[in-house]
């Protein structure tokens, strides 16, 4: 099992478009294959900063994601409303308490 976390910086005037997207679409990116977790956080002090943090039981889920409808769809919606590019890092969990 891994964890990726994307960071999403967003034009503060499309935050509440994101939003409702997301809200749209989080039940089918959860329960897409592989995919065991899902959160959406944000940041304290910069309020049009988000994150995705999701784990998967593979990389070739996620893989599968990343080249599904779904992502494609999701992501076009998306992209548009960044105010930077968007970063990832898909990591080994390495210690849960």
């Amino acid at each position: 099992m891994f964890v990726r976390i994307v960071k999403m910086e967003f034009q503060p005037a499309k935050i509440d478009a994101f939003l409702q997207n997301f809200e749209a679409v989080k039940e089918q990116i959860r329960h897409f294959k592989g995919c065991t977790h899902l959160k959406l956080l944000r940041d304290k002090k910069h309020p049009h900063i988000f994150f995705t943090y999701s784990k998967w039981e593979e990389e070739a889920n996620l893989e599968n994601y990343r080249k599904s409808d779904l992502f494609k769809s999701v992501w076009s919606v998306t992209k548009p409303m960044f105010l930077n590019k968007a970063e990832a890092w898909s990591v080994d969990e390495f210690v849960s308490l």
